[in-house]
């Protein structure tokens, strides 16, 4: 299936996942829609290496990847949840037992580190870097529950924002000084708003 580039507008990768069911123009397109779709939003999200893409797809049964869409589709729609009764107000420590879901996900990682040379004439030539095993395409999950949880840790609530555009369902952290932002971007939204103003506009003034 011939897809539109996804969607970058969130300010925060979590959110980015969220916006991978969005409706650009007129009809829903989902990025998710099967095991594909879901290799090729993580590449654009730049999630997972190149090489470990091509490796579990090479390495997966018929259907495999399908099913861990089905599981990328689900975690985004209970996540969505999480974040739509959340964005608006910072979050409190009461909504720990809510992520829990989140947290049974991340502790399937399977990570160990690494001593890696680094170039670039530091006094030190190494770094400890962190190696995940992706032993199954269900690993493909880790990096986005990573995400999920980055959001979590990391952003204010009260700056999640929903897009003002009547049809649009994309969410996004305001980091704008002033906190004034109200488009998912000028190029989706934005124009329309203003669009639609202008000829309100034009309207009032014939009548």
């Amino acid at each position: 299936m011939d897809r539109s580039p996804a969607l970058f507008v969130g300010d925060a990768l979590g959110l980015d996942f969220l916006n991978s069911i969005a409706t650009p123009v007129d009809t829903p397109v989902d990025w998710l829609d099967g095991g594909e779709g879901l290799l090729d939003w993580l590449r654009q999200a730049r999630l997972v290496p190149a090489e470990v893409l091509k490796t579990v797809r090479r390495n997966a049964l018929p259907g495999e990847l399908d099913k861990v869409a089905d599981q990328a589709r689900h975690l985004r729609e209970w996540f969505r949840g999480f974040v739509r009764e959340r964005k608006g107000r910072a979050l409190a420590a009461a909504d720990l037992a809510e992520l829990e879901p989140l947290n049974r996900l991340l502790e399937r990682d399977e990570t160990s580190s690494r001593i890696t040379a680094v170039h670039g004439g530091k006094a030190v030539p190494f770094a400890l870097q962190p190696v995940r095993r992706w032993r199954t395409p269900e690993s493909l999950l880790l990096p986005v529950g990573e995400a999920l949880a980055e959001l979590v840790c990391t952003e204010d609530f009260s700056h999640v924002k929903a897009c003002e555009g009547p049809a649009c369902t994309l969410l996004f952290v305001d980091h704008t000084r002033g906190h004034r932002r109200r488009w998912c971007s000028m190029a989706l939204c934005g124009n329309r708003a203003k669009q639609a103003a202008h000829r309100h506009r034009l309207k009032e003034h014939h009548h």
